[in-house]
């Protein structure tokens, strides 16, 4: 089965079937009736892509209620650690950390359900990166997370000299900062 659970309600891996021979690999990296069989969202409405270098850490972002948005994520070219913060008051992991790394190789995607802060890590020299939004970007719903709040603390696998983060992005306000939403 391509899709594989995690501890978190609603964030799961996708790992697509890969069918090689000696011309290269042919894998479908999405397919909604798959998705919808196996009782999962699919209505995806906006493609994004990103093309980062290493060092650079983009996130934590989510758009708030109700123009909230599930990704899904995909490396296509590159390595990142890919990382998510659940926000969704009622769940039993409500402000727990998920990472796992994302790469061409490993092919693997990760679905993140409405709910979640999102972020990630460029772990190779460079890295481009694409994501499924099953809601339109709406910048007047758009908030974030602080990468570094050390109620998280996550690895982001980067040395702390070698990271790249916008002043957006160091801007953002802490965890015990942001409010919390019951309409996930």
């Amino acid at each position: 089965m391509p899709f594989e659970t995690t501890a978190f309600e609603g964030l799961f891996i996708f790992t697509p079937r890969i069918f090689y021979d000696d011309r290269g690999y042919f894998f479908e990296s999405y397919n909604q009736q798959l998705f919808a069989q196996s009782g999962y969202p699919s209505a995806f409405v906006q493609d994004n892509q990103a093309f980062s270098r290493y060092g650079v850490i983009r996130g934590l972002h989510y758009q708030r209620p109700p123009h909230a948005q599930s990704k899904l994520i995909r490396v296509l070219k590159g390595k990142i650690l890919d990382v998510v913060v659940d926000l969704r008051p009622r769940s039993a992991t409500f402000r727990r950390v998920f990472a796992i790394e994302l790469s061409e190789e490993n092919k693997k995607q990760l679905f993140v359900p409405k709910g979640f802060a999102h972020g990630y890590a460029v772990l190779s020299e460079t890295a481009e990166v694409l994501y499924k939004c099953d809601a339109f970007y709406h910048p007047e719903s758009e908030e974030g997370l602080r990468y570094n709040d050390p109620d998280l603390n996550i690895d982001w696998k980067i040395p702390v000299a070698q990271q790249i983060i916008s002043q957006k992005d160091q801007q953002l306000p802490l965890l015990q900062q942001i409010p919390t939403y019951d309409t996930w």
